[in-house]
């Protein structure tokens, strides 16, 4: 938060640098890029989507001079729609896959147990000096 004395307006500049951060090991810092967004937004005093914007001392009153910054400033991001058709298909090519990897694998387990039966019903070879 930044006060100033002898501004020329009376205008009120919200900027939600929530995300403006790297995660360090014990604590987030900030890197010269973030800082600099911070700093041009600032100077700038204009509307950013979902980063800054200006409000009017009648939006703060009709706000109930609430200075929470999430009244002010939008940083919700809806999720992607979701093709429920392309997850059917998708699911369907899974099942198909699966399907041909258990046939296989039967194959391949079946093979196993007929030649570990053969090799077991063969006599064993005895060397006679």
């Amino acid at each position: 938060m930044i006060l100033k004395k002898h501004k020329t307006t009376d205008d009120v500049l919200f900027i939600d640098a929530s995300r403006e951060f790297e995660k360090d090991k014990n604590q987030n810092k900030l890197t010269a890029a973030n800082i600099k967004k911070i700093v041009t937004t600032y100077q700038n005093r204009q509307d950013v989507d979902k980063y800054a914007h200006v409000a009017s001392p009648a939006e703060i009153k009709e706000n109930d001079y609430n200075l929470n910054i999430p009244r002010y400033v939008d940083t919700f991001e809806p999720e992607p729609e979701i093709d429920l058709d392309q997850v059917k298909a998708d699911l369907k090519q899974l099942d198909e896959e699966i399907s041909q990897n258990k046939q296989a694998f039967n194959e391949l387990a079946s093979q196993l147990v007929t030649t570990q039966v053969t090799d077991q019903s063969k006599p064993e070879a005895h060397n006679e000096r």
